[in-house]
């Protein structure tokens, strides 16, 4: 490869990304490129735990000044990577008390340096239907009409850190049953 790549790979929760991204980084391997995939939220929430928070879920209730900090030390972390493509795994928006709160605030953006963005999305339908089967989760009460808005809101948190980076974006389709057609879409966005 001619340089390595930094793909933020963003999707709100029951659009398919660990499927999805699991199939990307089999295909790269199979093609001898070192690949790994990176949980933002896993690489806050290891720190948060350190002062006490439990899960995901509690994290996401801070206040906005702590989950900065949170997203720092995780950006520093990302940015020590060396991988042939170094995928990061989280979403464009946090949906807290105070309003969306964006996942990838510029001082985030400045610190890791993506190469490329993927937006992840899925029929609303199917979204809602993977979210009520997700018992992983304690996850709140959501309807048809705050899923599309929340895929609305991404994709106008993902256009913006585009234009902040000067990064290109690729919105991806991950429809049920055609994981293999969305990895071969994210692959290609790549230049791999």
């Amino acid at each position: 490869m001619e340089e390595n790549k930094l793909v933020v790979l963003v999707g709100i929760p029951g659009v398919g990304k660990s499927t999805l991204l699991a199939k990307v980084v089999e295909i790269l391997r199979g093609r001898q490129i070192k690949a790994s995939v990176n949980s933002f939220g896993t690489m806050m929430l290891e720190t948060a735990r350190e002062n006490g928070i439990q899960d995901r879920d509690e994290m996401r209730k801070l206040a906005v000044s702590k989950q900065q900090n949170l997203q720092k030390t995780a950006a520093k972390k990302i940015s020590q990577l060396d991988d042939d493509v170094v995928i990061v795994d989280t979403h464009a928006f946090i949906s807290s008390p105070e309003g969306y709160y964006p996942g990838l605030p510029e001082h985030v953006l400045e610190i890791i340096k993506p190469t490329n963005f993927i937006s992840v999305s899925a029929k609303p339908e199917e979204i809602y239907s993977r979210r009520i089967n997700d018992t992983s989760r304690n996850r709140d009460l959501i309807t048809l009409p705050d899923i599309k808005a929340e895929l609305d809101v991404q994709a106008g948190m993902i256009s913006a850190c585009a234009v902040i980076t000067g990064s290109p974006v690729k919105f991806v389709q991950n429809d049920e049953g055609k994981v293999d057609e969305a990895a071969s879409i994210i692959i290609k966005a790549l230049g791999l």
